[in-house]
């Protein structure tokens, strides 16, 4: 299974959201609160091509978006095969 990375707030519902449908499908990822660090928080803009909110989600590296990003990618069927 390919890596999981997820840039989150605590406070963020979207981050719980976009990590619920990731634990509802048995994926372990690596959560990156970038809440209390600019650096991070700038390395995570940088990575998600300007984007600023967070949840911004890679996996395998790749920018998949934030949640609405992450749960459109499910309903069309993409993200099983991604993550494999």
């Amino acid at each position: 299974m390919k890596t999981v990375e997820i840039y989150t707030t605590p406070t963020c519902p979207y981050c719980s959201a976009a990590k619920q449908l990731l634990r509802k499908k048995g994926v372990a990822f690596d959560e990156i609160d970038v809440s209390r660090d600019p650096d991070l928080r700038m390395a995570m803009t940088k990575r998600a091509m300007g984007s600023r909110t967070v949840p911004q989600i890679f996996i395998g590296g790749q920018h998949v978006g934030g949640c609405d990003d992450l749960h459109a990618l499910d309903h069309a069927g993409g993200l099983d095969p991604m993550l494999a």
